[in-house]
């Protein structure tokens, strides 16, 4: 089940938002969690049921490993003897959570390599990668290292099943910490409706609902013209194609993202923010201090401090980030243009470290253009399904497949035919025209000059703007849901 579908804006949403009240006005605190447990698991097994049993399983061990650390700890604080370290514990705990993801997300990869190095013909798995399961795996290891820290104690299977499944963020985050979630739902508080919740929520998941499907999913079209059908690219449609994958990733996950926190404010929890601006960001270490914020925060705390973080010396430091973005890289995809991905962020945060090192600056507007246009070619990686993909677009991007103008250029500049440059339909093999072209244009203005969610939430106030401006972006999406798509990160 999707955000942006039928089934769920009218149906799925308000009968489960309208049962979990009712339960919680009965004070039924017991029912009304377990239920939305139940409506979460119902909501992930729309797509597949054959996933349900995996993430139960999941479940059901994790929150086992983490109570052995919790009784493991208090154990440890009476003097008692232990069978087993909690270091033993977490890492086998960590280790069977790791495997269970390499199993389902790189098998094939793996095969795939193997018997290219060795020339073998082993047989591949062909296994359909479980929904969501990147981020629910990740976000249960990040509840195991925090409860072998001691931050977390969870001895209600109940709850932390509720921890994981709460469906606003359970297919594609944010990723979120056990100490920010559960002590909202036990807030007695919480357990009744909110009227300002509930339109603040309703106005960032129409805003989101807008960002979805009627911007990223028209940027989706010359995206997928460009990298998936056409076989040559000139300048103009190859600058057409990479900055409409740019501002369609951007307004897909960042839609998502503000659906997911609209939703789960109104049952009055609030999901941490996941986007700030990242077009706007003036260095490489300022765009992801923006950009997926609470996968940063894991890479940060979970990878790059406990591989030894900038402690140490500088060359470990710089080891440490290539090494902690070319997994974050591995980690959105199985295949080696998500590796280069990640390894061109990861050089790319170690030039600019050393850059800062040594006291260089740089014009803001400069910076700027620099860093888009680094993410923007990043980005061709990330988006190609073979490297064959991403080297058309970039071929095109420099000019070396040609240049197009306008036809009704041709008698004024007539001479530049001498230099190979033809005059047709400008972005013609991506479709419509120049229409790709005005878009990018009006992505540009909206990402650099209008006000993020998270901005006019702080702003927002219940009047009739507000509900104007909410029935705008709802009607809008609901009269553009001519064809449902999935969001891009469900695929990760």
């Amino acid at each position: 089940m999707l955000f942006n579908s039928y089934e769920f804006i009218f149906a799925f949403l308000p009968i489960t938002f309208f049962i979990y009240f009712y339960l919680n006005s009965k004070r039924l605190t017991i029912a009304s969690k377990g239920f939305l447990v139940f409506a979460s698991l119902f909501f992930y097994s729309w797509w597949n049921i054959a996933y349900l049993p995996l993430i139960l399983i999941s479940m059901l061990f994790n929150y086992t490993i983490g109570n052995s650390l919790s009784k493991n700890d208090g154990e440890n604080r009476k003097g008692l003897k232990k069978t087993f370290s909690n270091k033993s514990i977490l890492v086998f705990g960590i280790v069977c959570n790791v495997a269970l993801l390499a199993y389902y997300k790189y098998a094939d990869f793996f095969i795939e390599n193997f018997n290219l190095v060795t020339s073998s013909n082993v047989n591949f798995l062909h296994l359909v990668l479980p929904l969501a399961i990147s981020f629910f795996t990740f976000q249960q290891i990040a509840y195991l290292v925090d409860s072998y820290r001691g931050e977390t104690k969870e001895y209600d299977f109940l709850n932390y099943a509720l921890f994981v499944t709460f469906f606003p963020q359970l297919i594609a985050g944010p990723i979120v910490h056990h100490k920010e979630m559960m002590p909202q739902f036990a807030s007695s508080w919480n357990m009744v409706k909110n009227y300002k919740n509930i339109a603040l929520g309703l106005f960032i998941f129409s805003i989101g609902l807008f960002k979805k499907v009627v911007i990223a999913d028209t940027f989706a079209v010359w995206a997928t013209a460009g990298f998936d059908t056409a076989t040559t690219l000139n300048l103009f449609e190859a600058w057409a194609t990479s900055l409409s994958y740019t501002f369609q990733l951007y307004f897909d996950f960042s839609g998502y993202t503000d659906m997911a926190i609209g939703i789960a404010l109104m049952f009055n929890i609030k999901l941490p923010i996941n986007f700030n601006s990242p077009y706007k960001a003036t260095n490489i270490q300022d765009f992801w201090r923006r950009w997926h914020i609470t996968l940063s925060r894991f890479l940060r705390d979970y990878i790059y401090i406990p591989l030894g973080g900038n402690k140490i010396s500088s060359f470990r430091t710089y080891s440490n980030l290539l090494a902690t973005f070319v997994i974050g890289g591995l980690w959105h995809g199985a295949g080696w243009t998500f590796v280069f991905w990640g390894f061109l962020h990861g050089m790319a945060l170690i030039i600019h470290r050393i850059w800062s090192n040594l006291g260089f600056k740089m014009n803001t507007i400069l910076a700027w253009f620099i860093t888009f246009n680094f993410v923007n070619v990043a980005w061709m990686f990330f988006r190609a399904k073979e490297w064959d993909d991403a080297i058309k677009v970039l071929k095109g991007m420099v000019g070396l497949s040609g240049v197009v103008l306008a036809e009704k250029y041709n008698t004024i500049f007539s001479f530049l035919n001498n230099y190979g440059i033809i005059f047709d339909k400008v972005t013609g093999n991506i479709g419509d025209g120049s229409k790709s072209l005005i878009w990018i244009g009006f992505g540009i203005f909206f990402i650099l000059f209008f006000k993020n969610s998270t901005e006019k939430s702080k702003e927002f106030a219940i009047n009739n703007k507000s509900l104007f401006l909410t029935l705008i972006y709802f009607l809008s999406s609901i009269l553009s849901l001519n064809q449902v798509s999935e969001f891009l990160y469900f695929n990760f």
